[in-house]
């Protein structure tokens, strides 16, 4: 049985989708009391259990051992000061390092197979290569958001408790990932800005975002089943050769792709980006050869799938 912190989120919810199909059980841990949402109605109560538990608090987490047989733990809810600015800061680091460290005595407590844990593309910010980002690139010291900052300092940590506890530890870094449930508007990238637009006949508003699109920019857009897949295909793997993982399409999606593929089914969208790519700018991807290799995952979604599957989603009544 898999342990998914965050299992009830974006990514969390779409992943546990993919471990129940791969025959795994999920427990599911959220801060909040929730009940499964409907798409798991079929294996609530036998193969899907949702818990509420701080993980901060480390009796409330270590006691759902005691109810059930956790043979993996997924960590995908975000040991980080989140949101920014919320809270006292030191008190709010030293809760979100708690949470990490908490996790890692529950996989020692209860000897699981493998602890993975949701990094992200971030930190690679400030890496200069002319390829794509791999997992062997070294990693400046410097960070431009807390996000990156955090994952960094939690890859570090989970290097050390790997070794110092015998425990196998995998970081996962995740690329930018869209789709059903996903965030909108995203400062990062305008695909659900775009998608949402669509589905409502309306101009697309994308002043949410850090800077200005241009239409020869881009970025790793994974689609969230594709994610999903890939952290469960991980996350049950026989044997993992490294102890870090890309998880994302393996390649650029540029905004004009992005464009062309809403317009193909909504031609009436009105967007107009600027051409070419923005000043000062290098985008790259990620390279998912390690992942390909050590779980055989191929991506499902191309652009067009990704856009025609959402756009039918939201159109469903679906808000997100």
């Amino acid at each position: 049985m898999i342990l998914v912190t965050g299992g009830l989120g974006f990514i969390g919810t779409h992943t546990t989708r993919a471990l129940l199909d791969l025959g795994e059980s999920c427990v599911l841990v959220q801060r909040r009391a929730a009940e499964p949402p409907a798409a798991f109605a079929a294996e609530a109560g036998e193969r899907l259990y949702v818990e509420q538990a701080d993980l901060a608090d480390e009796r409330a987490l270590l006691e759902i051992g005691d109810r059930h047989k956790i043979t993996g733990i997924l960590h995908l809810a975000g040991s980080m000061p989140w949101p920014v600015g919320a809270y006292e800061p030191v008190e709010h680091a030293e809760r979100a390092l708690r949470s990490l460290f908490n996790v890692f005595r529950a996989a020692r407590d209860w000897q699981v197979r493998r602890l993975g844990l949701a990094s992200t593309i971030g930190v690679y910010g400030g890496v200069a290569t002319d390829g794509p980002y791999r997992e062997d690139l070294p990693l400046p010291m410097t960070v431009a958001h807390p996000i990156p900052g955090f994952k960094k300092i939690g890859e570090l940590l989970a290097d050390h408790l790997a070794q110092a506890l015998g425990v196998e530890a995998v970081n996962y870094r995740i690329g930018a990932i869209w789709g059903p449930l996903g965030h909108n508007p995203d400062p990062f990238f305008p695909a659900p800005q775009l998608v949402h637009a669509a589905a409502r006949g309306a101009e697309p508003d994308l002043s949410a975002l850090h800077a200005v699109p241009h239409l020869g920019n881009g970025l790793d857009l994974c689609y969230v089943k594709d994610c999903g897949r890939a952290l469960a295909l991980l996350q049950v793997a026989e044997r993992l050769r490294h102890r870090t993982y890309n998880v994302a399409s393996g390649r650029l999606t540029t905004n004009g792709e992005l464009v062309a593929a809403v317009r193909k089914l909504v031609p009436e969208l009105r967007v107009d980006l600027p051409e070419g790519l923005a000043p000062g700018t290098d985008d790259h991807f990620l390279d998912i050869t390690r992942l390909r290799a050590d779980t055989g995952y191929e991506p499902a979604y191309d652009t067009g799938r990704a856009v025609a599957e959402y756009l039918d989603w939201l159109r469903a009544g679906n808000d997100r």
